[in-house]
């Protein structure tokens, strides 16, 4: 890894504020002592305390390092660290406890829940087959991403899932435009857990053996556990994997017997974050945002034919005569992979500039770090369309100095998905 790879690959965590020995309630604790405030339940009246999912007692008996996150106290990493956490994953399976994502479903009352969700996404809703799931984003009139989300048809009902830092603006935005006609339920009662890696099939079809036929992007409801718990198998790392919904009660049970497989290791924020990069997935707020497009970002690939100009259901959905223009004539920026060519990562907000000396900026970077898999620095970020192309070399300002950098075809590290 290079005499930089443990200080930038292992311990750079500057995106979250670490809080290694205060709880929210604001008491110190030694390592492993244990807490004595039922949870520290945050007072209803508190609305800026901190919330906890289901599994954060699990997170502190597994010594997890506990950062601020979307207003959740989550685990950024676990004694085995980040760099591990993350070689675990690609090489066998990793746990992920995600419950701070907001789970919804939408319930066709008056109208059809897909046809009015389509009024809000540009994607194709109408058309997804039963127990499949989709990807989809939120658009403003301006044409930019408000939040992105999964979208599954399970029959009687949508099941969506979005961001965590989003999930009220997103509830609001979907009560505005869908009831009374949908009901729009966020749940409130459910754990969201993420098992990623060449080994998750094997592990989870040793608690049901029906995970083996499910598809990339299909979607199930099984038991796991005892509890009965909706999977899909979908992720967030580039791997091969599973999410699953499960009830709170039951959700410390089913994070217990998949920890207990040889294969499972518990895995936090920060190998999320490496992971996904390398996988060249967006993260809101970072990669994508209310001023960024879903041409710019690369992402039309997920605008179905017939959502698009000329197709049975184009636009109609906010913000669409803006993005069909940028279809049709293109745009000035666009997201790419960007490869430094050093051995010292390149992090959000760094300015990328055409040359070497003089001009201004032409770009930023969005999103950066130590690559394990890759063994190199990667990044991702929005650049001239016109210097777009892979083997593209442009500059990055590190501390005053131009270090070259090259654009690079997405993703760095090949899926693992089941087709």
């Amino acid at each position: 890894m290079g005499e930089s790879g443990d200080k930038d690959g292992q311990n750079d965590l500057s995106q979250y504020e670490v809080r290694e020995d205060v709880c929210a309630c604001g008491v110190a604790h030694g390592p492993g002592e244990p807490h004595h405030h039922h949870h520290h339940a945050a007072p209803q009246d508190d609305p800026d305390a901190l919330k906890r999912t289901p599994l954060f007692a699990l997170h502190e008996e597994l010594g997890a390092k506990i950062v601020e996150f979307a207003g959740y106290e989550m685990p950024v990493s676990y004694p085995l660290g980040v760099l591990k956490e993350h070689q675990h994953t690609r090489t066998r399976a990793g746990l992920f406890d995600v419950s701070h994502m907001g789970q919804v479903v939408l319930r066709s009352r008056k109208a059809d829940a897909a046809e009015a969700l389509e009024r809000l996404v540009p994607v194709d809703v109408v058309g997804l087959a039963e127990n499949r799931q989709r990807y989809g984003f939120f658009t403003n009139d301006g044409g930019g991403i408000e939040d992105d989300l999964m979208i599954a048809n399970r029959g009687d009902h949508l099941f969506v899932v979005v961001n965590a830092a989003c999930k009220e603006a997103d509830v609001a935005r979907m009560r505005a435009a869908l009831e009374p006609d949908v009901v729009v339920k966020l749940l409130d009662n459910r754990a969201l857990l993420a098992l990623q890696g060449p080994a998750a099939e094997e592990v989870l079809a040793g608690l049901n053996t029906a995970v083996r036929d499910m598809a990339f992007m299909d979607v199930a409801t099984l038991e796991l556990a005892g509890a009965e718990c909706w999977v899909s198998r979908s992720g967030y790392t580039g791997e091969d994997g599973f999410e699953i919904s499960v009830p709170d009660a039951a959700a410390e049970a089913l994070a217990r017997a998949l920890l207990a497989h040889d294969d499972v290791e518990p895995i936090g924020l920060g190998a999320r974050d490496s992971l996904r990069l390398e996988a060249g997935l967006c993260l809101y707020g970072h990669d994508i945002d209310a001023e960024t497009s879903p041409v710019e970002a690369a992402l039309t690939w997920a605008i179905q034919k017939v959502r698009r100009p000329g197709g049975a259901r184009a636009g109609g959905y906010p913000g669409a005569d803006q993005i069909a223009w940028q279809m049709a004539e293109g745009v000035a920026i666009k997201r790419v992979g960007l490869r430094p060519e050093g051995r010292a990562p390149m992090r959000e907000g760094v300015e990328i500039f055409a040359d070497d000396t003089g001009g201004d900026p032409v770009g930023r970077i969005t999103s950066g770090g130590f690559g394990p898999t890759v063994g190199a620095p990667v990044a991702m970020g929005y650049v001239p369309a016109a210097l777009a192309t892979p083997g593209k070399r442009m500059y990055g300002a590190v501390r005053g100095k131009r270090l070259p950098l090259q654009v690079e075809k997405l993703p760095f590290v090949p899926a693992g998905f089941k087709r």
